[in-house]
């Protein structure tokens, strides 16, 4: 049974074996199980119970990375998006008066969209038509979101009706404890701590708890509180709404921050082909997007690849072992659910700072020297944090692209399908102009 599973997962291949694969599998865990927390804190801002939240959250990424490691054999775990959580949560459900089970529906579509979009190839054929320079500025993009989002959470960002925002009271003590919390993380990375995050997560929980700074009342959370979330999601709603520029971007975003991962992950692993292909691409892509349905059945955000999957690749993971091993490890996290409730704003927030300042990593692989690269990352980069949307910051950049390099006579014939993404871009902003 071993030497057929084994043959399976091509361990003799790519010279690995069982006990590297399970302790690969659990580092990756380490390193994203924060998600078990950030993820359903995030989500009950928008009205989603937050106990169903966080069972849809460890069911999700268990049947994401399950499928990653089973079918695409992959060392890639999955879970609800972040950034993608954040754009659920602030933009469509509090920004644009949205119900949570409406967003979900809006989600669902999306992942029917990829699934479809994948079995067809036409997927496969936008990934390859985005310029490398914008998947790093919208990856950089959603890290300043997802920090603003921090800072704003944590109350060191303040509104201001004369500067629009400003620093905040740090002698407030959840600030002062958000502040701490930050520190304790990053100081925890430095020294390559496994699970850097969650321990900072709940060493500031345990802190806020003991000085009065939450107020939690025990209860009982197991799989039967899903019923609150699953399949609750609004179809109808989504769709009589005319929400397509929200499935657009989940659609979107899901499809950059995968190619992303992808990317980074199958490199540090040394699995791309000699031809620059990606093996089995077709099969990452199914599980993408089954997972992406999944999830919003289950009552979660977006569910999309990881990049700390990379931690596990670190520890020597290469086959989709690492990755079930991981799926396995979030069925027993739903355990941990009856402590969500103790996790607060001053926890939560520092994590959000800290995984978007990892997010700016990508900033590095743009040409800032050429202005034809520059100026659409530029736009990408900022807009998608100060208009508190990640479609405009896309939009511009990819409308900035085209205009520029037909504008200069660098319009390639070969790219047309970036410029029909221009146009409808373009479109979108005029629809949003004359609402």
């Amino acid at each position: 049974m071993l030497s057929t599973l084994e043959r399976y997962f091509e361990f003799r291949q790519l010279g690995t074996n069982w006990r590297t694969e399970i302790l690969a599998g659990v580092t990756t865990f380490l390193t994203m199980a924060y998600i078990v927390l950030v993820n359903p804190a995030i989500l009950s801002a928008a009205g989603v119970p937050i106990h169903a939240a966080t069972a849809a959250t460890c069911l999700s990424a268990a049947f994401g990375s399950l499928l990653m490691g089973i079918v695409a054999r992959y060392p890639i775990a999955l879970a609800p998006g972040m950034g993608l959580n954040a754009y659920f949560t602030y933009t469509v459900c509090l920004k644009m008066h949205v119900p949570w089970q409406t967003a979900l529906g809006a989600v669902f579509i999306s992942g029917v969209l990829f699934l479809a979009l994948t079995a067809a190839g036409i997927r496969q054929m936008i990934l390859r038509s985005i310029p490398h320079e914008l998947y790093a500025a919208v990856a950089s993009g959603i890290g300043l979101f997802i920090a603003f989002i921090g800072f704003r959470n944590a109350g060191l960002v303040v509104a201001d009706p004369a500067t629009l925002v400003s620093l905040g009271n740090i002698r407030n003590p959840a600030t002062a404890l958000a502040i701490f919390g930050l520190i304790l993380m990053v100081a925890l990375e430095v020294k390559k701590v496994r699970g850097s995050i969650l321990i900072g997560v709940v060493a500031v929980t345990a802190i806020a708890w003991s000085i009065g700074l939450v107020h939690w009342t025990s209860q009982s959370i197991g799989i039967h509180d899903l019923t609150q979330t699953a399949l609750q999601l609004d179809l109808r709603g989504a769709l009589s709404r005319g929400l397509l520029e929200i499935v657009f971007v989940f659609f979107f975003v899901d499809l950059f921050d995968n190619l992303g991962t992808l990317v980074a992950v199958t490199k540090r692993a040394g699995l791309i082909a000699p031809d620059h292909s990606i093996p089995r691409l077709n099969r990452i892509l199914f599980a993408d997007a089954a997972s992406t349905i999944f999830g919003s059945l289950s009552g979660t955000s977006t569910v999309t690849s990881y990049v700390e999957s990379t931690a596990g690749v670190a520890a020597g993971g290469r086959s989709g072992v690492t990755a079930i091993v991981a799926g396995l490890m979030f069925l027993l996290a739903m355990a941990a659910a009856p402590f969500v409730g103790l996790v607060p704003n001053a926890a939560t927030a520092p994590a959000l700072i800290l995984v978007g300042s990892m997010m700016l990593a990508t900033i590095t692989e743009i040409r800032w020297h050429e202005p034809l690269v520059a100026i659409p990352a530029f736009l990408t980069l900022v807009l998608i944090p100060l208009t508190y949307s990640i479609a405009n910051g896309l939009g511009f950049g990819v409308i900035a692209w085209a205009v520029l390099h037909l504008a200069t006579g660098n319009g390639r014939r070969q790219d047309w399908l970036l410029y029909t993404l221009a146009v409808l871009f373009a479109l979108r902003f005029i629809y949003l102009g004359a609402s």
